[in-house]
């Protein structure tokens, strides 16, 4: 009679040495998915950004064409306090001609990686009606 190892070896014309790989596999894939889920949050909160940036941007251009032709002295600290109240900073703002250019900056910060920045720039001016050219 044939002891149980060499059965073994009979019905798989291989030692079964190979007891435990599978939690090797488990864990290497488990390690390749959370890396996957790391890099599409990472993704996810550079386009949040990127979109709080542009809204911020937005409104500040916006508010600050509200008062570029009556007062262009304080349309860019209008524009300031409405960029700030949308979590950004603003970073450049110009006034010229009656329209509006605005850039603001939105931080940025992922978890395990250097602080980054988006940024992004909006214009705006008066709205002409054909009775007022």
């Amino acid at each position: 009679m044939s002891t149980m190892s060499e059965c073994e070896v009979r019905r798989s014309g291989r030692l079964r040495r190979d007891r435990g790989s599978a939690t090797v596999w488990v864990v290497a894939a488990m390690a390749v998915v959370w890396g996957l889920a790391y890099v599409f949050v990472q993704v996810g909160m550079a386009r949040v950004a990127a979109h709080a940036a542009r809204t911020a941007a937005d409104l500040g251009a916006l508010a600050a064409a509200e008062l570029a032709i009556a007062a262009p002295g304080e349309a860019c600290e209008h524009a300031a306090e409405v960029v700030v109240a949308n979590d950004a900073r603003l970073t450049s703002c110009e006034i010229n001609g009656g329209v509006s250019q605005v850039t603001a900056t939105v931080e940025l910060r992922f978890p395990g990686l250097n602080q980054r920045e988006a940024s992004a720039k909006s214009r705006a001016g008066p709205v002409y009606l054909n009775a007022e050219r």
